[in-house]
């Protein structure tokens, strides 16, 4: 089945498109609830509820974009309605005085594997982790995260410098 295929079948219930639907996103997916949580467990739990959000209201997906950019648009909102719940950014800090980014050498960078990095990026703290993954890879401004989490844009801000920091410091450690 092609993408429209699969989209009018899953409009329609039909559980073979919903199966294929699963089986093209799931990795994906995964990996986009992996960079929001710190656990398999907890991930596996958002892919579900995700994957329920995406079944539910694939009529509100109306063609415009791509409808892997809406369906990655949903696990995003599901990931940061979980971290919301456990109100990770209670703790979150306004930007003070940081210390001077360390830049980590390239030969670093080339022996660092993606999913090298994915772990890393899994322990930091989860305010640091959600403001660095909206930012960076989800491509989102300092406004709109301060919008969509609530906090101020100078917190955005910090919390992905401070990310930025520990990341750089962890991977300089490693090698």
């Amino acid at each position: 089945m092609d993408e429209k295929q699969l989209i009018e079948g899953c409009r329609k219930g039909n559980r073979l498109a919903q199966k294929e639907l699963y089986e093209k996103f799931s990795r994906k997916m995964m990996g986009v609830c992996l960079r929001y949580s710190n656990d398999r467990e907890t991930a596996r739990d958002l892919l579900q509820d995700g994957f329920v959000k995406v079944f539910t209201n694939i009529d509100a997906y109306l063609g415009n974009g791509s409808f892997e950019g809406w369906i990655r648009k949903i696990f995003v909102n599901c990931a940061l309605e979980h971290l919301r719940k456990a109100d990770v950014l209670r703790e979150s800090t306004e930007l003070e005085s940081t210390a001077e980014l360390i830049e980590p050498e390239a030969s670093v960078m080339d022996h660092l594997s993606a999913q090298e990095l994915m772990s890393i990026i899994q322990k930091l703290p989860a305010g640091f982790r959600t403001v660095f993954n909206l930012f960076a890879i989800e491509g989102y401004s300092h406004k709109e995260i301060s919008e969509m989490l609530n906090i101020t844009e100078s917190t955005s801000r910090s919390q992905y410098t401070r990310a930025r920091q520990l990341l750089q410091r962890t991977i300089k450690d490693l090698y």
